[in-house]
């Protein structure tokens, strides 16, 4: 049974970044989740999974600006990153899909987990 599943960790601590707003949309598509990270870092369930999980591209929004406001991570006046938008593919139904964030307040990097 495939599933999409995602976590965050904060570089400027080094730890899961707990209570992440995520939005995940399939494109072209209004809002089909919009979840929050657990102390972990993580979504309690998959994001999508079974029969719920179909070909095709999506879109994933990251809200970090309000993250790491909510921290008080102050480094300028304003957020750099405001919302980490990832838009990718899934073009097995059946697989596994696992996608990590390592987040800071002026950089990111995203990719295809296991």
């Amino acid at each position: 049974m495939g599933k999409l599943t995602t976590h965050i960790l904060d570089l400027t601590c080094g730890k899961p970044a707990a209570n992440v707003k995520i939005e995940l949309k399939r494109l072209g598509e209004s809002i089909m989740k919009e979840v929050y990270t657990n102390n972990d870092g993580r979504v309690d369930v998959p994001l999508l999974a079974g029969e719920e999980l179909l070909s095709g591209e999506y879109v994933m929004e990251f809200h970090a600006g309000d993250y790491f406001a909510n921290k008080y991570v102050y480094t300028v006046d304003q957020p750099f990153l405001t919302i980490v938008t990832v838009r990718f593919q899934l073009a097995d139904p059946e697989a596994h899909y696992h996608i990590p964030l390592l987040l800071s307040p002026f950089g990111y990097q995203v990719y295809r987990g296991s």
